[in-house]
C-alpha cells in the first residue's frame, strides 16, 4: 500500500520491444493481448514497455516481481522460446536483438545500484526470425503468440496470481 491507501503494484509484466521491427515486438504484442483478454489484481501491473529503457526505472520501484516479455537472441531456432531467471537475465541480453535491449540491461543494472531491483526477475522470450522493418510479425514467431501468453500466465499463477477473462 502507498500513503494514500491504494494497493501498489507488487508484480510488474513488461513486454518489450519495437512493434514495427518485425519480431522485436513481439513482447508488446504479448502484453496488448493480455490486456484485452485479462483482468488482473490490482497488485499486478501489465505495461507495454515499448523501448522506453531507463524511462522505465520509475515504474520498478516497489516491485517485488518482474516478468519480462521480449524476443531474445538464443541461437535457437526462430520462434524457440526460452525462460530464463535471475543471473541468467543479464548473461541473455549480452546478444542484442536490438536496440532497446542494451537499455533493458542498463536498466536492471541501475535498478540494483538504486536498490530498487525487483527480488525476482523472469523473462518469457521468443527467438526473432525477422527484425527487420515491418509491423507483421514472421510466420515461426506469430504461431507461437498464445503459447508465450499461456507461458506469461502460468509463471504468474506460481506467484499466486490468477487472470480472469474478460
Amino acid at each position: 500500500m502507498n500513503l494514500r491507501g491504494d494497493i501498489s503494484p507488487s508484480i510488474l509484466v513488461l513486454g518489450i520491444g519495437n512493434l514495427v521491427m518485425s519480431d522485436d515486438g513481439a513482447g508488446v504484442r504479448v502484453v496488448q493481448e493480455l490486456q484485452k483478454r485479462y483482468l488482473f489484481p490490482l497488485h499486478v501491473k501489465i505495461m507495454d514497455g515499448g523501448t522506453l529503457g531507463l524511462d522505465l526505472l520509475p515504474s520498478l520501484e516497489g516491485i517485488e516481481r518482474l516478468l519480462v516479455v521480449d524476443a531474445v537472441e538464443t541461437g535457437g531456432k526462430p520462434g524457440t522460446m526460452v525462460q530464463l531467471s535471475g543471473e541468467e537475465l543479464p548473461i541473455a541480453l549480452q546478444t542484442k536483438v536490438s536496440p532497446h535491449q542494451m537499455g533493458l540491461k542498463d536498466l536492471l543494472v541501475v535498478a540494483e545500484l538504486m536498490g530498487c531491483a525487483p527480488r525476482e526477475m523472469v523473462l518469457v522470450g521468443i527467438q526473432p526470425a525477422c527484425i527487420e522493418m515491418g509491423d507483421e510479425l514472421s510466420k515461426n514467431v506469430a504461431e507461437q503468440l498464445e503459447e508465450m501468453i499461456s507461458n506469461v500466465l502460468i509463471k504468474l499463477r506460481e506467484w499466486n496470481v490468477e487472470a480472469n477473462l474478460i
